[in-house]
């Protein structure tokens, strides 16, 4: 019988934990690879086809909203990153999205600070404010919940295609580090574990900088995730303030009241990204936008077998291979016409239709293997990055070797029994770079008729890029 370890619900961790590996010089701060074409390469890439059906993910997410504050990613002016606020009384009322949360929800954020040039590096603060409509105290608290700059935090560093990551301490980007501790079931020191807020009151829940120093490049980045309750409704808003001066021109932690000064009296902070390619457009090169709203679904559970009549996934012939797509949108679906992306219940009309990347969305996935054979096969599950592709074909295209940029960093989970028997639980950090056909994530040896059930789990991190594939594959 396979039984799942328990995980800790909100075991606190340090604020910056030592990094295992050595510290490359850091890479510049990505773009969003859904909005970048493929660069022009001076020599033709060579492609590999790989005969693999995909198939449809089963399962679908969850209803639980998700406050997104994605845009504008890089912020150089103050003011409302993303307010849920009541547009009553507002100077800007098109800057409130008015939707309350009660129960559980999450929040996601990324935002890069940059100085406009080496003499402007005042620091920008982010501050997270939660109010309380209600006639009695609310009580807020963070499940589980990370939030970590690129400098020093976690810096983009060069790591290989992957390695073990039993201690949480690999990782590279905000992106990675941020999934891989909410994955674990962490909550970082530096977020509290509750908050009361009174009646008709406002509370921080987060108020930190994003330093940017007055070094090339002049630019930071901070991620954050956290999963919430609160025992009754409340607004939430995402803020950018430069950091407050003394007489003296000494910085200083941004006050409540600095905050919400911003939150009643400013419109939505600058610059402004590239708005979304319309609905009814079909242009040559789609522009998603980025995320500034609530979207719905924080997890993707899915038990995944041949059909819905089964409940088991017969393993591949010898030799062969299928394969399921992850975080498809509605360019990338390799056939099969599923769109992934989470759906947005309110948004600014400058920003994302959907939640493309599902950058923060846990992939529950299980494997309920079966060796219908009469004879014994190895069988693998890998995580890959294929060329993307909206059309069904004999199989899913690569690179080798792969072109050098990365689609993907982040920390998968799996579990499974071993050919003794024994209940195993592995973190692997992957790294992968477009048409990349990516390494094992397990290996287990079937003998004919037995079962085996494997679970893969993962955060989907920013700065990734869409689509992958978990392909269950039969070695000759």
């Amino acid at each position: 019988m396979f039984l799942l370890p328990i995980l800790p619900l909100a075991q606190a961790i340090p604020t910056s934990p030592a990094q295992e590996l050595i510290i490359q010089p850091e890479v510049p701060l990505p773009e969003n690879e859904l909005d970048v074409p493929p660069p022009v390469t001076t020599a033709p890439l060579n492609t590999v086809m790989q005969p693999q059906q995909v198939r449809v993910l089963p399962g679908k997410l969850d209803n639980i909203p998700v406050f997104n504050s994605n845009s504008p990613e890089v912020v150089q002016t103050e003011g409302i990153l993303l307010s849920t606020f009541p547009q009553e009384d507002k100077p800007v009322p098109s800057a409130h999205l008015n939707f309350p949360f009660k129960g559980r929800f999450d929040i996601f954020a990324h935002h890069i600070a940059k100085a406009k040039n080496r003499h402007e590096t005042r620091t920008l603060f982010q501050g997270i404010i939660v109010y309380n409509p209600n006639s009695e105290p609310v009580t807020l608290k963070v499940l589980q919940g990370a939030t970590y700059l690129t400098r020093p935090d976690a810096l983009f560093v060069d790591l290989p295609s992957y390695l073990e990551n039993r201690s949480g301490t690999v990782f590279a980007g905000p992106g990675s580090r941020i999934t891989s501790d909410v994955l674990r079931g962490y909550r970082q020191s530096i977020l509290p574990a509750a908050i009361e807020i009174p009646a008709m009151q406002s509370r921080m829940l987060m108020n930190l900088p994003i330093p940017v120093g007055n070094v090339t490049p002049s630019s930071n980045g901070r991620s954050t995730l956290m999963r919430m309750s609160s025992s009754n409704s409340v607004y939430v808003a995402s803020l950018a303030m430069f950091a407050p001066q003394t007489k003296n021109g000494a910085e200083q932690d941004p006050t409540l009241e600095e905050w919400e000064n911003i939150l009643n009296t400013k419109g939505l902070a600058g610059p402004r990204d590239l708005a979304p390619t319309p609905k009814d457009k079909n242009p040559l090169q789609k522009i998603y936008g980025r995320v500034a709203g609530v979207a719905e679904g924080s997890e993707w559970k899915a038990k995944i077998t041949d059909n819905s009549r089964t409940d088991y996934l017969t393993i591949p012939k010898r030799g062969e291979s299928f394969s399921y797509a992850l975080s498809t949108t509605d360019t990338g679906t390799f056939g099969t016409g599923q769109i992934q992306s989470a759906k947005m219940l309110a948004r600014y009309p400058d920003t994302a239709y959907f939640a493309h990347g599902n950058y923060g969305i846990q992939y529950n996935l299980t494997f309920p293997l079966y060796n219908k054979s009469r004879e014994s096969q190895s069988v693998s599950i890998r995580m890959q990055t294929p060329i993307k592709a909206n059309t069904e074909s004999a199989g899913l295209m690569f690179y080798d070797p792969p072109e050098n940029r990365i689609f993907f960093r982040g920390t998968v989970r799996v579990m499974f029994n071993d050919d003794a028997g024994k209940t195993l639980t592995r973190y692997i950090h992957i790294v992968q770079r477009r048409g990349q056909q990516g390494e094992p994530l397990v290996n287990v040896n079937m003998k004919p008729g037995e079962r085996r059930l494997v679970q893969v789990d993962f955060l989907y991190p920013p700065d990734a890029t869409p689509p992958q594939v978990l392909t269950v594959r039969s070695s000759n």
